[in-house]
């Protein structure tokens, strides 16, 4: 990392023009990925990539660049076609670095890429024999274990100069049952922002066996029925409809250009009164936390949706900007080579009180989405379709055949007003969300809950 007479050196060089702010971001990650096969390790790849970058601010106008030679020249070379961009000027300020002192919110106590290959291979080696021990029809088995430490610092005109360390790991697991004819796949691929003492509390072996849990259910679905009808959705992944189909449409990167459905409605109802929503960066060891965002702010606990009232959307500087309001501390990026925007952390529906009896209760004919997978939406409508991973059928209210080739289809203001029940048995789930500023590690999370109606595609004929 640069040293704070360098930094103070290269922001001056950058106030030198017309921009009112000016920041730089130095990153150094190493990653470790192991993948096996069949119980056979079939690669170890490690990589290890750092660079910097640079952006300056004119009102809402934003110019970035970087580079992954940190050399004060190189560095000094960047910084010249910025200030060209933006126009130079013959004096500015004179940049003084006051370094704040982070606490680490998110330790961990057995670093991954400090501990011995052989170590996460057994790992690796305990939730694969799980999965294939959970069923004679187990076909294959492939697993793999990814860490990576990252490390950020952070320093801005405004006198800022902050650091912060970073150690995810996460492991996947998928099998693959036959029925004779063909194969069917479950996966499970839970993580932290924690070492290797996270499979102290998740088991590999738990992780093999759910893999091969879902496989052997979903080998026995039949088509799912389609139609407006309930829909149960279960913990957990279930979360990822409102990542998708709400919580990018309440990011500042949408809503400060005004391409969102709920841009302008601070303080309206857009959700059923029983429902609260909450993005917390701050989640001791969650996947999605980290002690400051990409920008040096402090991570907060945003409320963005009260008992159905909108409170808040999730902020980065630029965007603030735009609309008149302060950093929440949502500012993230995969790496230095993407300028940052606003984006989720830790997202979750708040637990509510209600059982999985009440839900089921007066459901004729519906739909129990135990898990959920990949989907789309658009931000501008809230227009969305994800698909259910794992799904039964709600008959007279009972939970009865597992059916395939479930979708979700509606709108986020949609599936909001229409949840009518929340139960209390939140759980969080790992995933990996894209957008302008790359790929970056998200909880996504809610307890059981219900909507009363919402359009299912099937596959079945009826």
């Amino acid at each position: 990392m640069l040293k704070k007479e360098q930094l103070e050196e290269l922001l001056t060089l950058c106030m030198r023009s017309e921009a009112d702010f000016a920041e730089i971001f130095e990153e150094d990650t190493n990653k470790e990925s192991i993948s096996m096969l069949n119980q056979v390790v079939e690669g170890v790849d490690r990589s290890q990539s750092s660079g910097v970058g640079i952006r300056l601010y004119k009102g809402v106008q934003s110019v970035y660049g970087y580079t992954d030679i940190e050399d004060m020249d190189s560095l000094k070379n960047v910084i010249d076609d910025l200030v060209d961009a933006l126009g130079p000027k013959d004096e500015g300020v004179k940049i003084q670095l006051k370094e704040g002192k982070i606490e680490d919110k998110h330790p961990i106590r057995i670093d991954p890429l400090a501990s011995p290959l052989q170590e996460k291979v057994d790992l690796l080696m305990e939730g694969s024999q799980a999965a294939y021990e959970a069923s004679e029809k187990v076909e294959k088995v492939s697993a793999s274990l990814a860490s990576v430490h990252q490390k950020v610092q952070i320093s801005n005109s405004n006198g800022r100069l902050v650091q912060d360390d970073r150690h995810r790991v996460r492991m996947a697991i998928s099998s693959y049952v036959s029925d004779g004819k063909t194969l069917q796949s479950g996966a499970c691929s839970p993580g932290g922002s924690m070492g290797l003492e996270f499979f102290e509390t998740t088991s590999p072996s738990s992780i093999g066996k759910e893999a091969t849990r879902i496989a052997l259910v979903l080998s026995q679905a039949k088509p799912c029925p389609s139609g407006k009808m309930p829909v149960i959705i279960d913990n957990g992944f279930g979360g990822v409809i409102f990542h998708e189909a709400c919580g990018h449409s309440l990011e500042a990167t949408a809503v400060a250009k005004n391409q969102s459905v709920f841009a302008n409605k601070l303080g309206e109802q857009i959700a059923n009164e029983k429902v609260t929503a909450i993005d917390d960066g701050t989640i001791p060891n969650a996947w999605g936390s980290q002690n400051i965002d990409d920008e040096g702010n402090p991570q907060q606990r945003r409320v963005l949706i009260d008992h159905g009232i909108l409170k808040s959307y999730m902020i980065d500087t630029l965007n603030g900007r735009r609309m008149g309001m302060a950093s929440s501390g949502s500012s993230r990026r995969q790496s230095y080579k993407y300028e940052p925007t606003s984006r989720m952390s830790n997202t979750y529906i708040a637990p509510g009180t209600d059982t999985f009896e009440e839900m089921l209760k007066g459901i004729e004919r519906g739909l129990y989405a135990k898990k959920m997978g990949g989907g789309s939406v658009n931000p501008q409508t809230g227009e969305f379709n994800f698909a259910v991973q794992e799904g039964y059928l709600i008959e007279n209210g009972k939970i009865t055949d597992p059916v395939k080739g479930a979708s979700l289809i509606g709108t986020g203001q949609e599936i909001l007003m229409n949840i009518d029940m929340v139960g209390d048995n939140l759980e969080r789930a790992q995933g990996m969300c894209g957008s302008i500023s790359g790929s970056i590690p998200t909880d996504v999370g809610q307890p059981r809950l219900r909507v009363k109606e919402i359009t299912v595609g099937g596959t079945a004929n009826e």
